[in-house]
This record gives C-alpha cells, sequence and structure tokens, in this order.
C-alpha cells in the first residue's frame, strides 16, 4: 500500500507543478502583451522605450528559467513513475486523465505565445529596419555635408591661390 501512497503523492506533485506551469506561460503571455503595446507606440510614435523594453525581457527569462526547473522536476517525477502507472492504468485513470487536460491546455498556451512572439518579432524588425534607414539617411547627409565642406574648403585653397597669381 506504501507504492500507491508514493505514486499518488508524486502524481499530486505533477498535477501542481503543471498548474504552476500553466500559470508561468499565462505570465509569458502578458509580458508578450506589454512588449506588444511597446513596439506598436515605438512604431507609431518613433520613440524608444528601451528599458521598459528590456524589464520585459528580463522577466520573462526569469519565468523561462522557472519554467526549465519545473519541466525538469516534472520529467524526474515521471521517469521514476512511469513503469507504475502504465502498469496501473486503470489505477490512476484520474489523475491521468486531468493530467491530459492540463498538457492540452500548456500546449495551447505555448502556441498562443509562438504566435506572440513572432507577431513580436515582426514588429521589432520593422522598426529596427527603419532605424536602419534612418542611419542611413543621417549618414548619406553626414556624407553630403562633410563632401560639401571640403569641396568648399577646395574652392578657397584654389580661389586665394587664384588670386595670389594675379598679384
Amino acid at each position: 500500500m506504501g507504492k500507491v501512497v508514493k505514486t499518488e503523492s508524486y502524481l499530486e506533485m505533477m498535477k501542481d507543478s503543471l498548474d504552476k506551469k500553466i500559470e508561468l506561460l499565462k505570465q509569458i503571455q502578458e509580458k508578450n502583451k506589454e512588449q506588444y503595446n511597446i513596439l506598436s507606440v515605438q512604431l507609431k510614435d518613433n520613440e524608444v522605450d528601451q528599458e521598459a523594453f528590456d524589464k520585459i525581457v528580463e522577466e520573462k527569462s526569469e519565468i523561462a528559467d522557472e519554467l526549465d526547473v519545473l519541466n525538469d522536476g516534472f520529467t524526474s517525477l515521471f521517469d521514476n513513475l512511469k513503469n507504475e502507472i502504465n502498469d496501473n492504468k486503470e489505477r490512476y485513470k484520474d489523475q491521468i486523465i486531468h493530467m491530459q487536460g492540463q498538457i492540452r491546455d500548456i500546449m495551447d498556451l505555448t502556441n498562443t505565445i509562438e504566435l506572440q512572439e513572432h507577431a513580436n518579432k515582426e514588429l521589432a524588425d520593422t522598426f529596427f529596419s527603419n532605424e536602419r534607414k534612418k542611419l542611413k539617411g543621417v549618414r548619406n547627409s553626414s556624407r553630403a555635408s562633410m563632401n560639401y565642406y571640403q569641396n568648399m574648403n577646395r574652392s578657397k585653397v584654389e580661389e586665394s591661390m587664384f588670386m595670389d597669381e594675379k598679384q
């Protein structure tokens, strides 16, 4: 009977781990929405809130680290229980069905997050492309100004040489 209690306890820990993963994925979804809003404003106003953007990236990174820990723990528990669960599927049927539902929710959230990340990447690419064009324009303008300045200086030198020769 001790093995069943231990297995049920591990299954509860796995379900709790999946619940925590769902909550963390929802947090990433919210962070993606915040990123999207920042990028949208940047495109509209041509103004970068780099600090807010970096903060969100940092927060998402911390959440991803938590997800990695949860995944490792879940995998470790599952590896320990795999044979017991397979040998006694009927006994653990309700827990298995519940976890399958959680895993479906996780997959849905993961797909939504991937779509959000793709949309954010496209916005960021557009923003940075616009910024590169602006920089290229500034560079071309600087180059034109420098050429003008050099030509003006050269013409002054030629003018002064012409004046010297006349005298």
